[in-house]
This record gives C-alpha cells, structure tokens and sequence, in this order.
C-alpha cells in the first residue's frame, strides 16, 4: 500500500527523542544545587532553547530570585487547604505552554491536598511523558533507601522522599558539591537560614560529621550513576564484556518497624553490582493483630518503592520458607538483620540461622547490624 502523507511527513519531519531527566543532587540545603539548575537554563536559553520555570523556591535568597527573574515563570495553582492559600505548580499551564525544558525545584515535595499530584516527582514525571526536559535538585537525604542510614547519622527524621525508581529514570546527575566547612561559612553569614537559626542548625544537622557523612553518600551515589551510564554505553555500542550470571539478593522481613533499616542496607547492597533485590515475608500467623499489619504494609511499601520484589508465602518455619524461596528464586546472596541482645534470643537466632543453611543451596549469608526497635 502506498504511504500517507501523514506517514511521509512522520519520516520527513525530525522526532524528538524521550525527554531528558537531569537532576542536581546535593548532600545538604545551601550547596548550590538551585543556582546550579537556574544557571543551566539561563545558559539553555541564551543558545536559543525555550526554557521556562516550572517552579523554584527561592527561600529568601538574593542570589536565587535574581537569577530566577532571567527567566519566565509559569504562573502557579493557587489551592485553598483548611483556610489557608498554598502555590503549587502548575503541571497542566507548563504542558499547554510546551517549553522544551522546564525547571523544578525540590523534587521530594509533597503537594497540598488538592494538587493534581500527591508528590512533585509525579508531576515532573507527567512533564517527561509530554515530552518537555526537567532540570530538578534533589539532597542525598531525600533518597528513599538511605533515609533510614540518614536519620542513623543525623538523628534528624526525613519525611519527605523519592522512591529510587524514580532516580533510575534520571538520564543525567551532576553533584553539586561544596566542602563542608565551606558550607558551615556560609551557614554562619546567614546565606542559607537566617542568622538567628544559623546557630541551632550548626549544632544540629550541619554539625561537621553529619555533613562529611552525608556527602560521602552522594559521592556514592553519582559514582553509581556514572557506573550504570558506562555500562549503558558499552552494551549500546556492542563493546560491553560477557554478562555474567545477575546476582539476586533476598532478605526477610516482618512486621516490625525495623525491617525498613534491614531492607535498604540490602538494596544499597544490591545496587552497588546492580543485582535484583527479593523482599520475602513468610506468614506464620503471628502478625494477626491490626497494628502489626499496619506496619507491615508500611514494610512492603517501602520495599516496593525501592524497586524489590516482594515475595508473600505461608509456612510453620521461617527459615525453611525462605530456603525455599531462595532456591526457587535461584537467589544468591541472602541478609539477615542481627539485633538480639539475650543469651536465649541469641540462640533462637543462631539457630535460625543453622536451619536456613541446612535448607538453602549454596549462597552467600551477610548479618548485618540493624537498630532494635
């Protein structure tokens, strides 16, 4: 059959490849990471490129809002919550604007009821899918599988969060990284709260273990990237070596707030050679009452949101079930969380641990310590 001409201008007329994702990850608030993305799209827009703000908070900040008038805004939704009047962005005015890129502050915002989206990721991923560029900032603490290693070192608890699977979809990471005694300076002229809160946060959070802590894990984290980027390009180029066999981590939850320290330790674990993550619960009946399966929920969840695969059997044994699974799921390293402290407890553990050795095929078997709770 003859073409269309629809058909023929399909092929004549150059089609825009996905929409790319770059994010500008930071390890804490005042390392740059908005005035590096504000500075991408001015330069953007100088090369001719139409480049708008979806949204950028300034918080204040001289530098920020100076940079962000250079810029067009996309007027935001006004909502009214319990009496009050919030802004959010404005995901359907950016779509009708169709820019070729926009700029969104703060990916791991959570939206005033009343937004189209719960969380500002979803609406940068809807921005993706019509195929507009996103430049975005994210810190290190805000990824969903380090924020229970981030509230060990911080003592700080994180609310707000982006599932990793979403930080899979980034197509670029830049580290926007500044010493952390040069950050404390900064925090001290009052360039990132005002001075009066320079202090308190200077013994809280910006206290210089904290801050050395949190920006070896974004050091981590953009080496991974890079890592998954490398590997991406040689399969793409044909020059990649021979796969090995994938390696397949397992670790076991339960309904108790803890499993989350254990299952993200795992799938940092798993990241760091790329292999598959499995979650199992094995259901004994002892989570019966509704709390207990309230918090379990909140375990598979998070599981879930790491990109695991949560496998749910029954049994008598725990660890003649997850044996099986192991075997099943042809898994090859499992984790075990180690947080008893009793003589009696302690051998009830260990000899869990013989059972499941007994059953399992050969795999590899890391204890790690977790937080009792």
């Amino acid at each position: 059959m003859p073409k269309t001409p629809e058909q023929w201008l399909e092929e004549v007329v150059p089609q825009k490849k996905q929409a790319i994702f770059k994010l500008f990850l930071g390890y804490a608030p005042g390392v740059g990471k908005t005035y590096n993305m504000l500075s991408e799209g001015i330069r953007r827009a100088s090369r001719g490129e139409d480049a708008v703000i979806g949204l950028v908070e300034t918080h204040g900040r001289r530098g920020i809002a100076e940079l962000a008038a250079r810029l067009e805004n996309v007027p935001r939704r006004k909502l009214n919550y319990k009496g009050a009047f919030f802004e959010e962005m404005d995901v359907d005015a950016i779509i009708a604007r169709t820019p070729q890129v926009a700029l969104v502050d703060e990916l791991a915002h959570t939206n005033v009821e009343g937004s189209k989206h719960r969380k500002r990721y979803d609406d940068v991923l809807e921005l993706l899918n019509a195929n507009i560029d996103v430049l975005s900032t994210v810190n290190v603490q805000h990824i969903e599988s380090l924020t229970p290693l981030v509230q060990q070192i911080t003592g700080v608890p994180v609310r707000e969060t982006v599932p990793d699977w979403v930080i899979q979809r980034v197509n670029e990471i830049v580290l926007v990284d500044l010493t952390p005694e040069a950050l404390q300076t900064r925090m001290r002229r009052g360039d990132i709260y005002p001075v009066e809160r320079a202090e308190r946060a200077l013994d809280n959070f910006f206290r210089p273990a904290n801050l050395i802590s949190l920006r070896e894990l974004a050091l981590q984290q953009v080496a991974r990237a890079v890592d998954r980027s490398l590997e991406s390009y040689l399969e793409k180029e044909g020059v990649a070596p021979p796969a090995a066999v994938r390696e397949k981590f397992g670790v076991c939850i339960s309904s108790n707030p803890a499993a989350q320290y254990l299952v993200a330790r795992a799938a940092r674990m798993a990241q760091r050679i790329d292999a598959e993550l499995y979650v199992i619960y094995v259901d004994i009946g002892a989570d019966e009452d509704p709390e207990d399966q309230r918090t379990l929920a909140q375990n598979v969840r998070f599981a879930e949101s790491l990109g695991a695969q949560v496998v749910r059997v029954k049994g008598k044994n725990v660890a003649e079930e997850v044996a099986k699974v192991v075997r099943d799921k042809h898994i090859t390293q499992v984790v075990f969380g180690r947080s008893a402290q009793s003589n009696w407890r302690k051998y009830l553990y260990l000899s869990a641990i013989h059972k499941f050795l007994r059953d399992a095929p050969a795999v590899d078997v890391h204890i790690v310590t977790q937080e009792v709770k």
